[in-house]
């Protein structure tokens, strides 16, 4: 199984998450935020903080929402290079 070894908030509702096969995706999870449980994650700085819980292996936020880290890896092409101040590098 996958793990999501960091994530990146990016605006609005995109995230950049790096995983522990070191391959890293921009992931927009505006299509996954339904239901009461996923509704404080619509306020932009309620989902800023998000985070990596350890042992789950995923991300998280503080009201217990979490997504799986193998649908999160799988499903998305992988990231443009970050430069240094975490902007995706451009063509």
């Amino acid at each position: 199984m996958i793990a999501v070894t960091h994530v990146e908030p990016l605006e609005p509702y995109r995230l950049r998450l790096r995983f522990d096969d070191d391959s890293e995706r921009v992931v927009d999870v505006a299509d996954v935020l339904w239901g009461p449980m996923a509704e404080p994650l619509r306020d932009p700085d309620y989902f800023r903080r998000v985070r990596v819980d350890s042992e789950l292996r995923t991300i998280v936020w503080p009201n217990g929402f979490d997504l799986d880290p193998d649908v999160l890896h799988g499903d998305y092409e992988p990231a443009a290079p970050a430069d240094s101040a975490g902007r995706e590098a451009r063509a």
